[in-house]
């Protein structure tokens, strides 16, 4: 059995909801349903699965802000956001709504019939992570807007009711997708800083990572592409740029400031300024990369440049 479509899905919840989207919650009970009671349910959720609160963000996708700020209060759950909690944590949408049931104990998520059959046919990786990553191809191989739901819901052998239950709008499948590499570039950042004895070498991990040499590599910058184009026009994307780019380069300064502190680095180097510099000549050669005829720029190449201004500009003489 699919998901149930959400005509509704770009609507929030608070002091009321819909009795459409409870899963067989009483109209009395959704009535009385304020915001607090479902901020108070969301937290048992995450309580329940024994995971921090951006380990439970990562896992449905969302931005670990509005995760805290829904739960302190100063914003409001949307019902998409709602069915993603509820298919993570294994209870009823309605319940999470104010409806009746049991509260999910430690470790181990409470799973309503409802639930359990809307669920059945979802992946080992659950639903929404499907979804994100077969988006996240489909947008690296023909663009954003040439990528239609019905792609989407083809590539997870479901439909395109399905697709809108967890991402009622395009928006929202784009935030997804690019939040989605983001914590994929984020994670093996600090795989590589774990493991570097030095900051230059970090440094030098650090660019071998942002060359587009792998099929993987590819499909993010690709999507970074797209990411650029909409952040032009979107505020809400424009706002996911800003702080991806803002970590990036914090990132970045943060290596080459101890660079400095080691004495691998310049001692007169401005880190913020050099990691702005950094970042630029990075997104630029990518694209060329990204954009090349087979006798164009390689990655190869881009490496070469990358490792020459390290050389040149930054270490100390």
């Amino acid at each position: 059995m699919e998901e149930p479509p959400a005509q509704r899905g770009d609507r929030t919840v608070d002091t009321a909801t819909d009795p459409a989207t409870t899963a067989g919650a009483s109209a009395e009970a959704v009535s009385a349903t304020d915001g607090h009671t479902v901020r108070a349910r969301v937290a048992e959720v995450i309580d329940g699965l024994g995971c921090s609160r951006r380990e439970f963000a990562r896992r449905i996708v969302m931005d670990p802000s509005k995760l805290s700020r829904s739960l302190g209060g100063t914003r409001r759950f949307t019902i998409a956001e709602v069915v993603r909690i509820a298919d993570a944590g294994g209870v009823d949408p309605g319940w999470l709504l104010g409806g009746p049931g049991q509260a999910p104990a430690r470790g181990a998520a409470v799973e309503r019939p409802a639930a359990r059959t809307a669920r059945a046919t979802a992946p080992p990786e659950g639903r929404p992570s499907q979804i994100v990553r077969e988006t996240v191809r489909l947008i690296a191989e023909h663009g954003f807007h040439a990528v239609r739901v019905s792609d989407i819901a083809a590539a997870c052998g479901t439909s395109t009711a399905a697709i809108h239950y967890h991402y009622p709008g395009r928006d929202e499948l784009l935030e997804a997708a690019v939040r989605w590499c983001m914590d994929e570039d984020i994670a093996r950042r600090a795989a590589e800083s774990s493991e570097s004895a030095d900051a230059r070498t970090e440094l030098l991990r650090l660019i071998a990572l942002q060359t587009p040499r792998t099929a993987q590599q590819r499909r993010q910058w690709l999507v970074w592409l797209d990411l650029w184009a909409e952040a032009a026009r979107s505020t809400e994307i424009g706002r996911l740029h800003a702080d991806f780019y803002r970590q990036w380069r914090a990132t970045l300064a943060d290596v080459l400031r101890r660079g400095r502190a080691q004495g691998a680095f310049r001692p007169d180097l401005d880190p913020d300024a050099a990691a702005l510099r950094l970042a630029a000549l990075i997104d630029g050669l990518a694209t060329q990369v990204l954009a090349s005829a087979p006798e164009g720029t390689t990655p190869d190449a881009m490496h070469a440049v990358l490792t020459a201004f390290v050389d040149d500009e930054l270490t100390a003489t």
